[in-house]
């Protein structure tokens, strides 16, 4: 990787991996693609931008052309509950905006990163230590664009030999940037409250296990992958990724140990039937056999860094 461009920079993930990314390989090699969404200050201070809509094969090619990019992480896209409100939407986006960059990896030789997620799992997926291979029928048009989107990247690895590589994301918890639309997002939102309002109403039921995933860690595992050897990636539609699995009141109770006056009501919406069909814990050892994946955070140690930085941004 020498030249990268990331694709939907000002996003929760986009905004820390295109920092981390400038971080590894210098400022002027990455640049930020981003569409509506302005970027934080750091991320339009320290580098190269360009407003890219991902639906435009054309404004894309003029960017790899430009900047010389030969790695593309696509993250733009629109998530499970944003996705549930308007699903004819989140088929174009999602699944358009894929292929654009699917056929202009195969035109210019690039390498592509492509996020899925644990909603290409549903109801009928096993829901504890889901393993690699299993049933994926989501019920969520989120899920099928990632179920629809892993097979295309496969094929486009058998077909053209595109080197495109794909983890499936647990619920990503950061304190940089807000949520933007997810079921999981109650995970983030719980610590901003718990510092400002000393309060907060869940839309899950307290007991909703689902597999999470502090923001440290989703960057190592998605640098890791593409710096990879390209023989140890044997899985070309999505790699399981996994960290830790708790509910709302177990996050809950952690916080509780930091601010012991924060309150939490459950006030389950649409939301919960999404989160019911999502997996419980998730099984990795592939990613972890293959290429070498480890997490960092449990628990304790994510709540504890979530809250000391929080407390500098917002008191």
């Amino acid at each position: 990787m020498k030249n990268i461009l990331v694709i939907g920079a000002a996003g929760q993930i986009g905004t820390e991996l295109t920092m981390a990314l400038r971080e590894k390989y210098g400022n002027e090699n990455v640049v930020a693609g981003i569409n509506k969404t302005l970027p934080s200050d750091e991320v339009k201070n320290s580098g190269p931008m360009e407003t890219v809509n991902a639906m435009s094969i054309d404004e894309i090619e003029n960017v790899v052309k430009k900047h010389s990019i030969d790695t593309i992480f696509h993250l733009a896209s629109l998530l499970s509950a944003v996705g549930e409100k308007n699903p004819d939407l989140a088929w174009s986006v999602n699944m358009g905006s894929l292929k654009n960059i699917l056929d202009l990896a195969k035109k210019h030789n690039l390498k592509v990163f492509w996020p899925s997620s644990i909603a290409a799992f549903g109801p009928t997926t096993p829901r504890t230590d889901t393993p690699q291979s299993t049933i994926l029928e989501p019920n969520t048009m989120y899920g099928v664009t990632k179920v629809a989107g892993e097979l295309l990247c496969n094929y486009y690895f058998n077909k053209y030999g595109v080197d495109v590589r794909s983890v499936r994301y647990p619920g990503i918890i950061s304190y940089k940037t807000l949520p933007g639309g997810g079921t999981t997002d109650y995970a983030v939102d719980i610590f901003f409250k718990a510092i400002k309002d000393g309060k907060y109403t869940c839309f899950l039921k307290k007991d909703s296990t689902l597999p999470m995933m502090y923001m440290p860690d989703a960057i190592k595992a998605t640098i890791d992958i593409m710096n990879a050897d390209k023989e140890k990636i044997k899985v070309r539609t999505s790699y399981n990724l996994a960290a830790i699995s708790f509910s709302p009141e177990e996050l809950y109770n952690e916080i509780r140990k930091h601010e012991p006056n924060f309150k939490v009501d459950y006030v389950p919406d649409f939301r919960q039937k999404i989160a019911d069909s999502w997996p419980k814990t998730i099984n990795d050892s592939v990613a972890r056999k293959d290429w070498s994946w480890k997490h960092s955070y449990d628990l304790k140690k994510m709540t504890e860094d979530m809250l000391v930085n929080l407390r500098k941004i917002l008191r």
